[in-house]
């Protein structure tokens, strides 16, 4: 029996998309599931993978009434909001507007330059952070601050939430300033044009022809860098590991399950942490997704006919 057109089609875009989600299925899908049996388990380096047992929902209750529990969910989502509304968002959106406003070469190497925390391995790029914020006579903060009366400290220590929203913010600025700058330039000229012609300024171009045309961009950024903030720890564990209340969730999980001063990793403990961290960033999709209106975005076009 001979096969449709539309049925080929969808044979061919079956075969073209395999390959992704076998790969999404075994790097992304599996390790959750995993990790979501296992915390439902007490594992743990007592038990061994020998002796462990289903123990239920018991790690989950061990973390409503865990006394640190507030204090960590707390630190992570005020964490998450200041760095991705000052940096990963606004400082991103801002460069990209200031380096395509201004054009040619001079904005291309401005842009390169926010690249560099980006591209600087992060063992590197901290250690620069906390010998700025290191106490005298190395530290390039009080070089500064001393002549002005401020009494020399290491800075790192003194404001710990200070430098693990610059250290982070300034990555996730550049990956923000990327996409905004791309989606910018895509806008035809002759929107803006006519815009400038009707009298508008820079700002009422901005508000009323740029912000509107680059949502797509905006949830994509805001999207996927409160998902990275959320997982992400690398640079705060280089830089203070957690000290001083610092203790984002997703360090928590990793010293509960990989790291800790007693060596008795918890793997159903951290596996429940992680699954948790989940459950908070499918919310947060969820109030990005219907903010921006996410089914509008999708829609068809609509054609008035004449």
């Amino acid at each position: 029996m001979q096969k449709t057109a539309k049925e080929l089609s969808q044979e061919d875009t079956f075969t073209l998309l395999s390959p992704t989600f076998f790969l999404v299925l075994l790097f992304f899908l599996l390790p959750v599931l995993i990790i979501l049996l296992m915390s439902f388990t007490n594992v743990s380096t007592d038990t061994g993978f020998d002796q462990w047992r289903w123990v239920g929902l018991s790690n989950y209750v061990k973390i409503l009434n865990h006394p640190a529990t507030g204090q960590h969910l707390w630190i992570t989502l005020k964490y998450v909001a200041v760095t991705l509304l000052l940096f990963n968002v606004g400082l991103g959106l801002a460069i990209a507007l200031l380096t395509t406003s201004i054009g040619g070469k001079t904005g291309t190497a401005f842009r390169a330059l926010w690249l560099l925390p980006r591209i600087t391995p992060s063992v590197i790029y901290v250690l620069m952070w906390k010998y700025l914020g290191a106490d005298a006579p190395y530290g390039l903060i009080n070089s500064f601050l001393a002549p002005l009366g401020v009494t020399p400290q290491n800075w790192v220590a003194a404001q710990p939430f200070l430098f693990i929203v610059l250290v982070n913010g300034f990555i996730g600025a550049s990956f923000g300033m990327i996409i905004f700058t791309s989606a910018i330039e895509a806008i035809p000229r002759d929107y803006l044009r006519a815009a400038m012609i009707d009298g508008a300024n820079y700002f009422q171009r901005v508000r009323h022809i740029i912000l509107p045309m680059i949502k797509w961009p905006l949830l994509f950024v805001v999207t996927f860098q409160t998902l990275s903030l959320l997982t992400s720890f690398e640079q705060i564990m280089i830089l203070n590991d957690g000290a001083g209340g610092m203790e984002v969730w997703s360090l928590w999980a990793y010293h509960a399950a990989l790291n800790n001063y007693y060596g008795n990793f918890q793997w159903g403990f951290g596996g429940a942490l992680a699954m948790v961290l989940v459950v908070i960033g499918v919310g947060f999709c969820w109030v990005y997704l219907k903010f921006f209106k996410f089914s509008e975005l999708v829609s068809q076009p609509k054609i008035d006919a004449l």
